[in-house]
């Protein structure tokens, strides 16, 4: 957007437009109304239709329309714009209606989105990202593979949310809306709490998204203090708390944050959050083959909760999820052709190497059986779900199975994730070069019955 200094406002050579090109322009579908109104001077009420506009259209349009005075649409120009995200990948599963979608963010980084549907029609989730891949390295999350590069910003995360928004208008139609909005995408959003609060508040407010609070879930693997933030600031959001194990031994290695936050102090500050909020944490566990299915680990999870619920009042709501594949896997579907091609590209590169150098290509072979090594998925998905459920049900604590669509697309539970391989593939193939790209038409959306069990 080319932003020009309103009537009457210095030269562009004076010390106080250099001043004013120092200053962060406000990204404007990241700003409340009350703090537009504050930085520019301007009315509370054309405020909120600026805030409105800039959610609606994606931008500020270039004349004043009827209910927004030219002067304060000219002084929210000044202070702010609407800064954008690019769509590069949209991906629709074949299998249920769940869709994904790769962002491009302003220095090159990628994050994933996924689309949920709920049980009602016409309604659906939006699970976002925060980070850009995560420090805390979970062993059955993709994400925790990639090392965290940045967190985003508060623009970032709300646009992510309005993109998806504006996809469901363009290929569903017929009142489809955003109803929530899940913190479970790629990042630990509680590591970037200013910002996921800051976007919370704004997914909230009747201006903007107008997502009611109580339908945005934030889930963590466990900071105690983001969660006692959390409490204080935006009470009306919901908590989801990742367990991995309840025993603490097998936590730490599935979960590395367990050696700084101990799941006892973490399940102190999800019951002060409890307390002061009225609502109960969604407690999420990630059945791996042989190493958190056993029925003594049932029995555990049931003793913790129902001690939970005798120390703070309030019963956690039990989630088990199916493990996901996070290995090899995962990897984006290649177009027809595309892999026997660059199987034989690989060939040849292979051949010239060898006949070049032979000790380089034997160097390099051992490079990539230690990479395939250490990409190889570690977990396997239990065959003991019913019989865990059984011990859990016989204990007097009841669950769901939580269902984790989109996986033929990598978009299931513990599935995003974007290697620098892929980042740099999509920069280089030329998808997305525009930053307002229009979704791609839907394509095997699925039975809009599928029933889901979001959290």
């Amino acid at each position: 957007m080319n932003l020009r200094p309103q009537s009457g406002s210095p030269s562009s050579g004076s010390p106080q437009s250099s001043m004013d090109e120092r200053r962060p322009r406000l990204a404007l579908q990241a700003v409340l109304p009350a703090d537009l109104a504050a930085a520019c001077g301007i009315d509370l009420t054309d405020a909120r239709r600026i805030v409105s506009l800039a959610h609606r259209l994606g931008e500020l349009p270039a004349r004043a329309p009827a209910t927004v005075r030219r002067a304060a649409l000219d002084a929210a120009r000044a202070v702010g714009e609407v800064r954008a995200l690019a769509l590069v990948e949209r991906r629709a599963s074949a299998e249920d209606p769940f869709v994904k979608y790769a962002f491009r963010l302003e220095d090159g980084a990628m994050v994933e989105s996924v689309r949920i549907p709920l049980e009602r029609p016409g309604r659906y989730s939006a699970c976002v990202s925060s980070q850009v891949g995560c420090a805390l390295a979970c062993a059955f999350c993709a994400t925790g593979r990639m090392g965290l590069t940045r967190n985003l910003e508060a623009w970032e995360i709300v646009e992510q949310v309005r993109l998806i928004r504006r996809d469901l208008g363009a290929t569903v139609g017929g009142g489809a809306r955003v109803h929530g909005v899940l913190f479970q995408g790629m990042g630990e959003p509680l590591a970037n709490a200013d910002r996921v609060i800051q976007a919370i508040r704004v997914l909230s407010e009747p201006s903007a998204q107008a997502i009611d609070m109580r339908n945005i879930t934030v889930c963590t693997a466990g900071l105690p203090s983001g969660i006692r933030r959390l409490a204080a600031e935006v009470p009306g959001v919901r908590l989801g708390l990742s367990l991995g194990s309840v025993r603490p031994g097998r936590r730490r290695q599935l979960m590395p944050i367990d050696g700084a936050h101990p799941l006892e102090e973490v399940l102190a500050a999800a019951g002060e959050h409890a307390r002061a909020t009225g609502h109960a944490p969604m407690w999420a566990y990630t059945l791996l083959a042989g190493q958190n299915d056993a029925d003594e680990d049932a029995a555990s999870l049931a003793a913790l909760a129902r001690g939970f619920a005798a120390q703070h009042g309030i019963s956690p709501r039990l989630s088990l999820i199916p493990y996901n594949a996070i290995g090899a896997s995962d990897a984006p579907v290649p177009s027809p052709g595309a892999a026997e091609e660059r199987h034989a590209a690989e060939e040849r590169s292979a051949a010239e190497e060898r006949s070049a150098a032979e000790e380089r290509s034997a160097a390099e072979e051992r490079h990539a059986a230690e990479e395939r090594s250490a990409s190889a998925d570690p977990f396997a998905r239990s065959p003991r779900l019913a019989a865990f459920r059984a011990v859990l049900t016989a204990a007097g604590v009841g669950s769901i199975v939580r269902y984790s669509g989109g996986g033929d697309v990598g978009a299931a539970c513990g599935q995003l994730a974007r290697s620098q391989a892929q980042v740099e593939a999509q920069r280089s193939g030329g998808r997305g070069a525009s930053s307002r790209s229009r979704a791609a038409p839907d394509a095997a959306v699925g039975a809009p019955g599928t029933p889901t069990r979001p959290v």
